[in-house]
Formats: structure tokens, sequence, C-alpha cells
């Protein structure tokens, strides 16, 4: 594919917007659909920068949700999950790998307009306690690999679930991946409620 790929139609009927590899779904122009970061992403992977692969889920799923009585669209579980089989594909790792180093997803919250101080960041989504296993392997360092899960579950346990950061505090067990999936969405959806914006 060139690298300067893009399949820019917006359609209702598309939440996910992948980009990497140096091809994306959407441009810099699409800040009202993609938010901020995600617009910008998709315009720097566009043009060829060594931007890792990603996708962005549109701002229309977070209206969708209040609309609809905090539902998701339906198309939308199958469009995540298509946007992870590509980011395996370009980085060739696998999205929660027990056997080899697994591919980590960043999550991070977006809007169409800057929100200074708002940004929700949840690092290392895909370690478990398998796949931490794995990552321990693959690098040789134990102390690296658990950290890494640690950061996980404590930015899960503040993003998603609320909980108070507390610095003497036990790591919680953070629940089985497709809860935490759905749940990360969700929380994302709520972050204008949260007590940050008041």
């Amino acid at each position: 594919m060139s690298t300067n790929s893009c399949a820019c139609s917006a359609s209702t009927d598309k939440f996910v917007y992948s980009f990497g590899g140096g091809s994306a779904d959407g441009n810099g122009s699409m800040k009202n659909l993609l938010g901020g970061k995600g617009a910008n992403l998709a315009e720097m992977a566009r043009i060829g920068l060594p931007v890792p692969p990603g996708f962005t889920i549109t701002t229309e799923v977070c209206t969708y949700y209040y609309d609809h009585g905090c539902t998701y669209p339906a198309q939308l579980d199958a469009q995540i999950k298509e946007g992870i089989a590509r980011m395996e594909q370009i980085l060739g790792r696998k999205f929660g790998d027990t056997e080899a180093m697994p591919m980590l997803v960043a999550v991070r919250s977006g809007a169409r307009e800057s929100m200074p101080g708002m940004m929700d960041t949840i690092l290392n989504l895909g370690l478990n306690e398998k796949s931490v296993e794995a990552m321990v392997k693959a690098t040789g360092n134990p102390r690296f690999a658990w950290d890494c899960y640690r950061r996980f579950v404590q930015m899960y346990g503040d993003v998603v679930l609320g909980v108070q950061k507390n610095p003497d505090e036990d790591p919680l067990k953070p629940p089985s991946p497709p809860s935490r999936k759905n749940a990360t969405a969700t929380r994302t959806w709520k972050t204008p409620s949260s007590p940050r914006m008041t």
C-alpha cells in the first residue's frame, strides 16, 4: 500500500478507523469524527511518518452510547477485533500472547476539542497473569515485566474502576480480558462526568 493511502469517507456504520503501516482510514481534517489525537495520528501515518499502528474509536460511539441507554453499536465489537488483528499483522505480535512477547496497547481518551488535564490513559492493555510470564521470558527481566503489569493494574483501577490511587496499596486483580475491554470503553465514555470535570 502507498504511504499516502487514505480511505477517508466517513460512514455511519464505521466506528473504528485504523492507522499505521504507511496508511490510515482517516486524515487530519476529521477532528470532529476522530478527535484531535485520532485525526493527527491518522494524518501522520498517512504521510508516512513512523507511527505505531493503532485505531481510533469515533466520537459518534460516545454520542451513540448516551443516546441509546448506555449501549454500543452492534458493529463495534467486530470492528475493534478487526483493528486489533490489523495491529497484530503489522507488528508481528499477538494481543495477550502467552507464548511470546505480547502486543501491548495504550488506551488514550480524546475529544473533538482539546481538554487540558482531562487525558485518561491506560498503558499495557494485553497483560494479564499469563501474558506477563511470556513477557518475563521474552525480556529476561522479571522486574520490568511485573512493573509493566503493576502499572496496567493501577491505571485500570484508577481510570476504569474509579479506585483511588494509594502509594502502598496491593495490586488489584483485574477482571477477565473481555470484560476489561468493554469496561475500558465504557469508562472512556463516562470520563466527562468524572469528578475531574466538577
